[in-house]
């Protein structure tokens, strides 16, 4: 159930992307409207090469749309130059890759304090508020560890925690479960669950079909549509 009544965090108006060559186009995103608001937990599914991936892209200012309009955090992404959309990221939109990218060779506290030592805080600061983020999605007394030493479903811990750091407001997460074994994937997709309770607002593209039993909103991308399924 969705408790928050806010205003749209996101909110999309037409949006459209193509990939084009001598010989077809090939419709990534096509008119898309969608909103969402403070924790909702959204979950857009569909098969692989249907747009999923592009589309969060697009939310998180990685890629342009060719046309329409994308609204994330009152800033207006198409519009909006290269530095604005670091910024974006550094301060609101936290991102989350299936393989998780974190730097092999720093801890897991280190992968998680850099973006908040990205926007100025003191090392002890910063290294303070990963141990609380780290301790937020369940991963208290880990946070010396190296990536090498943690599971697959604790490395994807560590991004989540640092896509949160600096109090984001958005998460936006790619395939987060594929390449976790089922009880891991469940205990993600709770955590997702638990933090949107808390005010978070998440998009997870996923294939996993369990994704779609934490969310508030179900959509399904075809051929670069966003059909509504809940």
């Amino acid at each position: 159930m969705i408790k928050a009544v806010d205003a749209a965090l996101i909110r999309t108006r037409g949006v459209c992307k193509a990939y084009r060559s001598e010989v077809e186009t090939v419709w990534a995103a096509r008119d898309v409207d969608f909103e969402a608001r403070p924790g909702e937990f959204v979950c857009i599914y569909g098969a692989s090469g249907s747009g999923k991936s592009t589309l969060l892209n697009l939310l998180a200012g990685l890629d342009l749309a060719d046309t329409g309009e994308i609204q994330v955090g009152g800033v207006e992404v198409g519009a909006a130059g290269d530095k604005q959309r670091a910024e974006l990221r550094l301060h609101t939109v936290g991102v989350v890759f299936q393989d998780h990218n974190l730097i092999q060779e720093f801890t897991a506290a280190e992968n998680v304090s850099l973006p908040l030592e990205a926007l100025g805080l003191p090392t002890a600061q910063a290294r303070s508020e990963a141990l609380r983020q780290l301790a937020r999605v369940g991963l208290p007394g880990l946070e010396d560890r190296f990536p090498s030493q943690l599971s697959g479903g604790q490395r994807q811990r560590v991004g989540v925690a640092r896509a949160l750091t600096g109090q984001r407001a958005v998460l936006l997460a790619d395939e987060p479960t594929g390449a976790l074994d089922s009880a891991a994937t469940q205990e993600l997709f709770t955590l997702i669950r638990t933090l949107c309770d808390e005010g978070v607002l998440a998009v997870i593209c996923s294939h996993d079909p369990r994704c779609r039993d934490y969310a508030d909103t179900v959509y399904e991308v075809v051929d670069g549509r966003l059909e509504s399924r809940s």
